[in-house]
């Protein structure tokens, strides 16, 4: 990997950041820009831990960097207090979809919880609405600019709170205007996917796709009620699916793993796992694998065949893109293009788009990198 005369990164003579790329598992909130967050906050009243840019990625780094989920959602309480209006939505949406556009994103899918939205004075439905029209904005302005690029809501439900069928309802009302799929987040240990089984029944009864949150701050166990009673299509990290892992022996590269039956389930009926690389370090979802991101077990769950996908989950609270998470992977295990190549059509093929969009999406992203 190196650094063109542009200051881009390329890898065997290509720009990562041109290269096309799908983005499944990012957050609204988490991906604001740091000097939206702080006008925001001062129109809204509300005092932010820094008075400037720097020193709220300052901010931003040291709560992420504990290595504790429940800490790095703090981070959140910030940013929601300043997106209660209409206004504040949609100018968020408009500049996620520019930011994602800038990165090389061509098809996307942003995910939020409408519920966390209201205390303005919005109601749930104002609220997607809102989100919506600032999703048409960035897409009608990134065609202007000559980069095609389409992106999707998924709606979640707080999985600590008592919403979720009614968030459920949301989806399925919006199924025709911009939302592409429901998702439980928040607090994952002690908050399983069967606390919300009513909202998961109506959901399959209205063939309405589901990822959920899960292997990331809680183990199998977790996953596994994903899959049952959730019946998700897509899991939401998923990195601790590698606890159902057992490695016989290891002699160089190669590897000798013995599959419990959930991770044999998932890698062979080919699950997607919304992996996000830097995010999993700082939440300590990998902690069982150690503390570097060459620890992350990334490369272990591609070299055996599961759907992997490359996420940047909060773009803002871990400092990152889509772009430098490829890097940071390149850098780790020694990637090339074929593999990223690869990562970008795992996560074609897991879009929530119809089957021939996501043939078409495929298609795109081969000619991307061929050229």
């Amino acid at each position: 990997m190196t650094i063109d005369q542009n200051g881009d990164l390329t890898v065997q003579g290509r720009s990562l950041r041109a290269l096309p790329k799908v983005s499944l598992h990012d957050h609204l909130d988490g991906g604001v820009r740091i000097g939206t967050i702080l006008e925001l906050a001062e129109e809204a009243g509300v005092t932010a831990p820094a008075p400037d840019a720097k020193g709220l990625r300052r901010w931003f780094d040291q709560q992420c960097g504990t290595g504790s989920l429940p800490q790095y959602l703090k981070t959140f309480d910030l940013v929601t207090s300043v997106l209660q209006t209409e206004r504040a939505l949609t100018r968020v949406a408009r500049e996620f979809v520019a930011d994602l556009a800038a990165d090389g994103v061509v098809y996307g899918e942003v995910r939020w919880a409408p519920e966390q939205h209201l205390t303005g004075g919005l109601s749930l439905d104002a609220a997607v609405q809102a989100v919506q029209a600032g999703i048409e904005q960035g897409e009608d302005d990134a065609d202007a600019a000559g980069r095609s690029i389409r992106v999707g809501q998924i709606l979640s439900a707080m999985r600590q709170e008592g919403r979720a069928r009614e968030i459920a309802e949301l989806a399925v009302r919006f199924r025709e205007r911009g939302v592409v799929a429901f998702d439980i987040a928040g607090p994952e240990d002690g908050f399983p996917a069967s606390r919300h089984r009513d909202a998961f029944d109506y959901l399959a009864s209205e063939f309405m796709p589901v990822t959920v949150h899960a292997g990331e701050a809680a183990g199998p166990g977790s996953i596994r009620s994903a899959l049952i009673d959730g019946r998700a299509v897509r899991l939401g990290h998923g990195v601790r699916i590698a606890e159902d892992l057992q490695i016989i022996e290891r002699e160089g590269d190669d590897v000798q793993v013995q599959f419990g039956d959930l991770a044999r389930w998932v890698r062979d009926r080919e699950i997607p796992l919304e992996l996000s690389p830097s995010s999993n370090l700082q939440t300590g979802a990998i902690a069982p694998w150690g503390d570097e991101f060459a620890d992350h077990p990334f490369d272990l769950l591609y070299q055996l065949g599961f759907s992997v996908t490359v996420n940047t989950d909060n773009r803002t609270m871990s400092g990152t893109s889509l772009t430098r998470e490829l890097a940071l992977l390149v850098d780790a295990f020694d990637y090339d293009l074929d593999d990223l190549e690869e990562f970008q059509f795992n996560a074609a093929s897991a879009a929530f788009l119809p089957v021939e969009e996501r043939e078409e999406l495929v298609e795109m992203i081969g000619e991307g990198f061929e050229r």
